[in-house]
C-alpha cells in the first residue's frame, strides 16, 4: 500500500508563499488520483487541490484557483502544492490523500489513504 508524509507547512506572512509536498512510500501512486484538502478547528475537510492518475487533469477549489498549483512527479512519488498570494483564510492544516479508486476528486470520501497533515499558518 501507499503511504503518504505532508511537509513543508509553517508560519508565513500574508502574501507569502509555501510550497507543500506530499512523499509517497511503499507502492507508486501512478495510478492514483492525488489530493490536497485542508482542515480548520471545528470544520470538515476542505477541498483544495487534485491531479488525476498520470495528471491529465486539475481541479481547484474556487477560493484558491489561481493562487494554488498542484503538481506531481510520479517518478519520484511525489505530490506538491505551490501555494502563492497566502491569505490568512488558508489557515488550516493540510492533508494529502490518494484515491485509487474513487473518481469525484472534489469528495474526500473518493481518497484511500491519507497523510498525517502539516500546519500552514498565516499572519496578518
Amino acid at each position: 500500500q501507499v503511504q503518504l508524509v505532508e511537509s513543508g507547512g509553517g508560519l508565513v506572512q500574508a502574501g507569502g508563499s509555501l510550497r507543500l509536498s506530499c512523499a509517497g512510500s511503499g507502492r507508486t501512486f501512478t495510478m492514483y488520483n492525488m489530493g490536497w484538502f485542508r482542515r480548520t478547528p471545528g470544520k470538515e475537510r476542505e477541498f483544495v487541490a487534485a491531479v488525476r492518475r498520470n495528471g491529465e487533469s486539475t481541479d481547484y477549489a474556487d477560493s484558491v484557483k489561481g493562487r494554488f498549483t498542484i503538481y506531481r512527479d510520479d517518478g519520484m512519488n511525489m505530490v506538491y502544492l505551490q501555494m502563492n498570494s497566502l491569505k490568512p483564510e488558508d489557515t488550516a492544516v493540510y492533508y494529502c490523500a490518494a484515491a485509487r479508486f474513487g473518481q469525484v476528486v472534489s469528495t474526500a470520501r473518493s481518497y484511500d489513504i491519507w497523510g498525517q497533515g502539516t500546519q500552514v499558518t498565516v499572519s496578518s
